[in-house]
């Protein structure tokens, strides 16, 4: 066979050796990989339901303590959780003993205790379900429902590395009010008192905490005294947080470009700085990217890990309530971690594959059914998602076709002991 012939079968085997691959990764199940995420993605969906008013009754430990041993360097939750339903319970109707005004940050929140000493933060609701918030991808006030969605979007991603949250609705007058501190006590005031006494009736109770965004002009307000919100279990102090600034972090003022928005080569330089140029953290941020993406969530600025981890702890899902504000807009910057640096994790990539044609909408309509604030999303959220999925699909499909599938589809499965 002359040389020119062998070369050209070469090419032809390489081509379907490639080809194979992509079949086999793309939710087929020929694969190690793919069996191996196929059965767990089986499992995610036949525990997705959870039974409401679900109780611990097999153990001495509070709900409190379940969870903190739940944690680990690579999950906030394991694969396997029988006691999530009862968690999310207690969460959700445990006696309030203590209301402060919100850690540190830029939107209204409340930090409140549990009966237990558990703290938790509270996001009042600021917008009905349907309500479309325009302007930039990061416009508008935190939305407490899209807390509760991106949780359950975390578990059905397989991620394991967003917080509990569950919905709540809570009396201000009966719950907050006589366990509030002076400082969170100063900030509530009757809807009327306030420059939005248009909205409605003088007979809602408000308040509008301490932030810095925080303005007596703009407060939250409940109906009548009952408000609707979300409670996100805080993390275990000995597992203590260490923020880092996003690489693809946007600037915020116009006219001013991030590097990432104009370099196209970015993702080269971002690979030879730590913690991105070893262990996980770089795939990491690639599939927070997807999840944001999934989430309409623009507004990653920072992120945290866990101290002192050495580039091994995972990139923790954390404020995710810049989310679900607008179902038209597809924000495709949200992406550039993605299509910039071309690579994605094997299991990523799976389970995504499994959840395309209306599977990822149809499992977060089961997943949220579940939270006492259900309807948690309106339809065009749910539809969004299967639309935002098809796009990073095919985002993934153009670096395979561009680079090959060996370059893109990153076998990376880090599994840290629990201490």
């Amino acid at each position: 066979m002359k040389l020119k012939q062998r070369m050209v079968v070469l090419c032809a085997v390489l081509l379907l050796l490639g080809l194979a691959k992509i079949f086999l990764l793309d939710g087929g199940e020929g694969s190690a990989a793919s069996r191996r995420d196929l059965r767990a993605f089986r499992k995610m969906e036949s525990g997705l339901s959870l039974p409401r008013g679900a109780h611990l009754t097999h153990t001495l430990q509070s709900p409190w303590e379940i969870a903190s041993q739940w944690v680990g360097p690579r999950e906030v939750y394991p694969e396997e959780t029988p006691e999530l339903a009862a968690v999310l319970t207690s969460l959700s109707t445990a006696r309030i003993e203590r209301a402060d005004v919100g850690y540190k940050g830029t939107q209204l929140k409340a930090l409140l205790v549990l009966d237990g000493g558990q703290k938790v933060v509270f996001k009042p609701k600021r917008y009905n379900r349907d309500y479309v918030v325009e302007g930039e991808p990061y416009a508008g006030y935190d939305r407490h429902n899209a807390e509760v969605a991106a949780f359950h979007l975390d578990r059905i991603l397989g991620f394991r590395r967003a917080p509990l949250v569950v919905g709540r609705y809570v009396n201000l007058r009966t719950e907050i009010k006589p366990v509030a501190t002076d400082q969170l006590l100063s900030t509530f005031l009757m809807q009327g008192e306030s420059a939005l006494s248009f909205r409605s009736a003088c007979n809602n109770t408000c308040f509008y905490g301490k932030c810095y965004y925080c303005r007596e002009t703009e407060p939250a307000c409940a109906d009548g005294e009952t408000m609707e919100g979300s409670l996100t279990l805080w993390l275990p102090d000995v597992w203590p947080l260490q923020k880092h600034r996003h690489p693809w972090g946007r600037t915020y003022r116009e006219g001013k470009l991030a590097r990432w928005e104009y370099d196209e080569s970015y993702c080269e330089a971002v690979k030879k700085m730590p913690p991105y140029d070893a262990g996980p953290r770089l795939l990491d941020v690639i599939d927070t990217a997807v999840f944001d993406y999934l989430i309409g969530n623009a507004d990653r600025h920072h992120y945290e890990s866990f101290q002192d981890d050495g580039g091994a702890s995972m990139l923790i899902l954390l404020d995710n309530a810049k989310s679900f504000g607008n179902p038209s807009l597809d924000e495709r910057s949200i992406l550039a971690p993605l299509y910039q640096c071309c690579m994605i994790r094997v299991s990523t990539w799976n389970r995504l594959s499994f959840l395309k044609g209306g599977v990822l909408s149809s499992a977060m309509r089961q997943a949220l059914a579940f939270d006492p604030i259900n309807p948690v999303l309106a339809e065009p959220h749910l539809a969004a998602l299967d639309r935002r999925l098809n796009g990073v699909i095919a985002t993934v499909k153009q670096c395979m076709e561009a680079q090959g599938p060996d370059n893109t589809l990153i076998e990376d499965r880090m599994n840290l002991p629990h201490p």
